[in-house]
């Protein structure tokens, strides 16, 4: 007969069990509940286009190894499929407005499938440049829609929790995916493209089946704000948002500097990829590891100091990676401005939310994607302008800035969080 493990379990163990082991849990339980059962699919719509989101991780290997193409060629598609998300921010926001959450998800996500697919069987420059063009704009369309609908489908404290599990569960099939790359690729470049192309359609239909739409219906109040330049405008006026639009953009080039800018330092001080491939999926292991329960410590802290505290992290994680030379202080520059990163997304993403009005709330997301695709794309072009001076550039900007970029984002966060506090 097997008998529970309480029998042979010490008295003061099974104290500890029965008393500390139900309070941890109810904490637990409390985090992960009161949230409606929608956001649950969407939540695991996000996970599973994400476990098969391939190809932005592989497509350079690809074309140059692959394919044969240069890598001069590979970085022109690389720009193509970034740029494609920042029209994707823009367009994608308005048609979330216009047509609908779902609708706008269920488009974008089966355009994305198709022209994944195709992408991986057409082999000519032109049609790969196209190809990749579209998907960029495809891929990106949808996020726009998704966090409206969380936005939609939540409020208060519940917002922000909403946020942070959404955010978490992209980084955890994120990780996933960069793992299990190389195993796929391992029965030919053409399954990643099926797989991706397979999950993001099972998404599209997910989403579109289980997800109601959950946009305000246009009448004549909301009909000027569903013109496309109309409502662009009118966003454009929310100087509250524009101030906090602008903090976003300059943490997302701190964001996309320290991806950029490590890699590049690390092979001139005579690091190993295998040493750099260590070192940047700290980020991923820390956020899959502490991002539920930070955001549970800061969703009772004034935004003001948590994004003053984001700004300082990831400045001062920057000045780390400057100074570093040897593995343990890459590894901690690392882990500085990763807690910097999980603690600003799930706050700035619900602030977005809460200064948006339900009849241009996708705008709002649009252009909140757009701090980060536009930020990304702006690096990708400074990187194509100094690649004569192999990577020089960035590190002696982060070794004259050493300390300057951690002060000046924490004016920054400081003064967008005074904008926020202002309007509570």
């Amino acid at each position: 007969m097997h008998l529970p493990a309480t029998v042979f379990m010490p008295v003061h163990a099974a104290v500890v069990q029965r008393n500390v082991m139900p309070a941890y849990e109810a904490r637990h339980q409390g985090f992960l509940s009161g949230l409606p059962r929608e956001f649950w699919w969407l939540w695991t719509a996000t996970l599973i286009n994400s476990l098969g989101g391939f190809v932005g991780i592989f497509l350079a290997l690809y074309l140059t190894t692959g394919l044969g193409y240069s890598a001069g060629f590979a970085g022109l598609v690389g720009s193509l499929y970034g740029g494609g998300a920042v029209v994707a921010s823009i367009l994608g926001g308005f048609l979330t407005d216009r047509i609908g959450r779902t609708r706008t998800i269920l488009v974008a996500q089966l355009t994305t499938s198709l022209s994944t697919l195709v992408l991986g069987f057409v082999g000519d420059a032109p049609m790969i440049a196209a190809m990749a063009f579209v998907v960029g704009v495809s891929g990106a369309a949808s996020r726009p829609a998704i966090g409206a609908t969380i936005a939609d489908l939540t409020e208060g404290p519940e917002r922000q929790k909403a946020f942070s599990l959404n955010y978490w569960a992209g980084n955890l099939g994120f990780g996933v995916s960069a793992a299990i790359v190389g195993i796929v690729a391992q029965h030919g470049y053409l399954s990643l493209f099926v797989v991706e192309a397979t999950a993001t359609f099972v998404c599209a239909i997910l989403v579109y089946v289980k997800v109601p739409e959950t946009g305000v219906k246009l009448d004549r109040e909301h009909l000027e704000d569903s013109r496309f330049f109309a409502g662009y405008a009118s966003v454009f006026r929310d100087w509250v948002f524009m101030g906090i639009l602008g903090m976003t953009f300059l943490m997302a080039l701190l964001f996309q500097q320290a991806a950029t800018a490590l890699p590049i330092t690390m092979g001139i001080k005579g690091f190993s990829s295998a040493d750099y491939g260590m070192v940047i999926s700290l980020n991923g292991f820390m956020i899959v590891l502490l991002q539920v329960a930070l955001s549970r410590v800061v969703k009772s802290v004034r935004p003001r100091r948590v994004l003053a505290a984001s700004a300082l992290l990831c400045g001062y994680g920057l000045a780390v990676i400057a100074g570093a030379s040897s593995l343990p202080f890459y590894f901690l520059a690392v882990a500085i401005w990763t807690l910097g990163e999980i603690i600003f997304a799930p706050v700035i993403m619900s602030l977005v939310a809460q200064l948006s009005p339900a009849a241009t709330r996708g705008r709002y997301q649009g252009m909140y994607q757009l701090a980060f695709s536009g930020a990304a794309l702006a690096l990708r072009f400074q990187w194509k302008c100094d690649r004569s001076l192999r990577g020089q550039y960035h590190l002696d900007y982060l070794r004259s800035d050493r300390y300057g970029s951690g002060n000046w984002l924490h004016s920054a966060g400081t003064r967008g969080g005074g904008a926020i506090e202002r309007i509570r």
